[in-house]
């Protein structure tokens, strides 16, 4: 009787610890290049849970923010419209320095933050179909294109899905989408204190003019550097042109080398 007892209470205990691991994923948080990002399981792209993500399928927006534990939404005082979502961190360093360039008279606005994978497939196929103009009103369903050069064209103001910045978080668009917004009056106001006051919050503008490729300038563009640079780092060792897939284009992305020009190619205090 003493054997079977026993027998019978190691068999229960085994069972309630494989249910205990199943019911929730382990919690990891990312210290290196090859971690993971929040709380992390091992769950596959198409079983994800609500808090149970692999850092590729995070860094390539494949997951909902407003289900993500490490996001929260921005608050409408600091952001063009409702529902839209940073990393904790990320919102704290932003609010902490807009407050404190609101006391120099002003304005912060985020137009465009978190989007995942549907979100920028959305953007860049209606770009590549015509539905949505390329900003020099070029539709481009109505030119003679190459695949590569209407992808090119594309990826001069927006990112291929799966590698864009905005995908993790970390990356903000602020006040207008307008260079020349930024060359005078209020806009150069803001873009002369961002260039001189931006770092000490850990603010870094990736794209810069003279970079030798990438995305065209963006003044409007900012990212987090204590997390955006991890995640740098993580594409860089990690995410192939293979891993890319899912959108009508993504067979361009190998052969225009979209990781190392358009991730990596960005203002070097940004990596």
């Amino acid at each position: 009787m003493k054997t079977i007892s026993f027998k019978f209470f190691y068999i229960g205990a085994i069972t309630f610890l494989v249910l205990l691991c199943k019911s929730k994923p382990i919690e990891i948080m990312a210290s290196n290049n090859t971690g993971t990002i929040g709380l992390l399981g091992a769950s596959p792209i198409d079983t994800l849970d609500k808090n149970a993500i692999d850092t590729l399928t995070y860094i390539q927006g494949r997951f909902e923010p407003k289900d993500h534990p490490l996001f929260t939404m921005i608050p409408i005082e600091y952001a063009s419209r409702e529902g839209m979502y940073l990393q904790k961190e990320v919102l704290t360093a932003f609010i902490k320095m807009a407050t404190d360039g609101r006391k120099a008279g002003l304005k912060f606005k985020i137009i465009s933050a978190t989007r995942n994978f549907e979100s920028q497939k959305k953007i860049w196929e209606d770009k590549w179909n015509g539905n949505t103009l390329v900003e020099d009103g070029k539709n481009l369903a109505k030119l003679n294109w190459t695949h590569e050069k209407r992808a090119l064209k594309i990826l001069e103001y927006s990112s291929m899905p799966s590698t864009s910045r905005h995908h993790w978080g970390t990356d903000m668009d602020i006040n207008a989408l307008d260079n020349n917004f930024f060359k005078k009056g209020e806009g150069k106001k803001w873009y002369d204190w961002m260039q001189a006051n931006a770092s000490k919050y850990g603010f870094c503008q990736p794209y810069t003019a003279g970079r030798p490729y990438g995305y065209k300038e963006e003044r409007w563009h900012w990212t987090y550097n204590p997390v955006s640079k991890p995640l740098t780092a993580y594409c860089k060792n990690n995410l192939k042109s293979d891993d890319i897939h899912g959108f009508t284009g993504a067979n361009i992305a190998a052969k225009i080398d979209v990781v190392e020009k358009y991730i990596l190619g960005i203002n070097m205090d940004c990596k």
